[in-house]
């Protein structure tokens, strides 16, 4: 979650990969005019990407991986960046259909459903639109395109993250015989669509069991120094916490509170993200187990549908971004050395 959002994050892979993600996010524009040798047209490729917030642990591989494959394919690539402001990335998108510049456009959006209208009015004026890693609609439980003439939509399903992640919570309480199981719920924006979707099909799942308890919430804002405070304040609340679930960003902080506490290995820890740090806690023991995400792969998707796009006019549909991920995504000590970190956390 999403991450990077301010209103609503599958995942990277490896220190090596890492690495090579970011030198690749020196590159603010790349290409030159000329066209793709397999196009089947002279027109250049002009592309707007609006970035959720470039700076994000979680958008920058995205954005990295969109900008090589732009690179490759000679496209000119415009990054604007809303810095997690769904006014500023409103404007942006106005800013971009109206200059007259760009023949496709990649949108993250902030508020799903926000955008839906200055989208539209982009694909009438003939523009390619793709939308990538947040729902462009109001429907968070599909990953179809939910506005006509969209050019692809690459996405995951945020009600899918939360039935998983309730019944991995479900799972590691009655494998740990934990009755009562009190769980402490790491939101990441609260108030955001993203998360209530995810929290919303977190609670069905948690219905299976009567003995799992939600005791105590807290918000992430997708960073581990937020997340740290957030479960040091769990912590004194509920004294007899045994589970905390949330994002690889929240998490991580978490893990951090946890060791502070001395309680490493006490308290059992379950995200979303797939990143670095949730495949290093989970290889050691110390996290449970995670839902992967993989934020390159759908960068690299999106660019690649966007070029399809400009170069066919032919639509992609939806692109699921986790596709053959081993197990479903699901990242367990017993698999996780077949999963590869995609961003850092």
């Amino acid at each position: 979650m999403l991450s990077r959002l301010s209103n609503g994050a599958t995942l990277r892979h490896g220190a090596t990969a890492l690495v090579a993600v970011a030198a690749a996010l020196g590159l603010a524009a790349c290409g030159s005019s000329s066209p793709s040798s397999s196009s089947s047209t002279s027109k250049p490729l002009n592309i707007a990407y609006l970035s959720f917030a470039v700076e994000n642990s979680y958008d920058a591989p995205m954005l990295a991986a969109a900008t090589a494959v732009a690179d490759e394919s000679h496209a000119n690539l415009k990054v604007f960046d809303a810095n997690s402001s769904a006014q500023t990335q409103y404007s942006q998108l106005q800013d971009a259909i109206t200059s007259g510049q760009y023949n496709g456009i990649i949108v993250q959006p902030i508020v799903g459903t926000g955008l839906i209208g200055l989208v539209k009015a982009a694909i009438a004026k003939g523009i390619k639109v793709v939308n990538l890693d947040q729902i462009l609609g109001p429907n968070l439980s599909t990953d179809e395109p939910q506005v006509r003439g969209l050019s692809a939509n690459v996405t995951f399903v945020p009600t899918k993250i939360g039935t998983q992640l309730g019944q991995l919570v479900v799972q590691a309480c009655e494998s740990n015989n934990l009755n009562p199981c009190n769980v402490g719920y790491l939101y990441d924006i609260k108030a955001s669509a993203l998360d209530m979707a995810i929290s919303g099909a977190f609670d069905k799942a948690i219905n299976a069991d009567p003995a799992v308890q939600v005791v105590a919430e807290g918000q992430s804002y997708f960073s581990p120094t937020t997340g740290l405070t957030a479960v040091q304040a769990m912590l004194q609340a509920q004294p007899k916490l045994n589970l905390i679930v949330g994002s690889d960003q929240g998490i991580e902080g978490g893990a951090q509170a946890l060791a502070a506490a001395h309680l490493t290995g006490k308290i059992i820890l379950v995200g979303y993200g797939a990143s670095a740090a949730a495949l290093q806690g989970i290889a050691s023991g110390t996290w449970y187990a995670d839902v992967a995400q993989a934020p390159a792969r759908e960068g690299r998707l999106a660019m690649q549908a966007m070029i399809a796009a400009l170069q066919t006019g032919k639509a992609s549909g939806a692109i699921n971004p986790v596709a053959g991920l081993p197990d479903n995504g699901i990242v367990t000590k017993a698999n996780v050395g077949q999963f590869t970190a995609e961003w850092a956390g």
